[in-house]
């Protein structure tokens, strides 16, 4: 299962980038794969094909009407392994003792 935070975004289309932030969102959503947004980029899980399908979905949208796109993406696959999404939190919380403000 890989679990991949993307932020994604045009260059060319000056400061305020939300339009084009929330058409890749709405990819995202419709997806129907698990993901959690943040103010600097959403986090999704699922089978590594099926989560790069969603960042190239996402990219040609972009692309279509932009003459530059920047994109970060940080992963982690792991053989066997689902709920990467909740159970990292869990896990720190666990390790506090606390629920963490997210």
């Amino acid at each position: 299962m890989l679990l991949a935070e993307i932020s994604m975004w045009p260059m060319d289309k000056g400061q305020s980038v939300s339009p084009y932030v929330a058409r890749v969102l709405d990819i995202i959503d419709r997806s129907g794969l698990p993901y959690r947004l943040g103010p600097l980029g959403t986090s999704i899980e699922g089978e590594w094909d099926e989560v790069m399908a969603v960042v190239k979905q996402c990219f040609d949208a972009l692309a279509a009407d932009s003459e530059r796109v920047a994109i970060t993406m940080k992963c982690d696959w792991r053989k066997g392994r689902s709920g990467s999404l909740e159970g990292k939190i869990a896990s720190v919380e666990q390790q506090l003792g606390r629920k963490l403000r997210t």
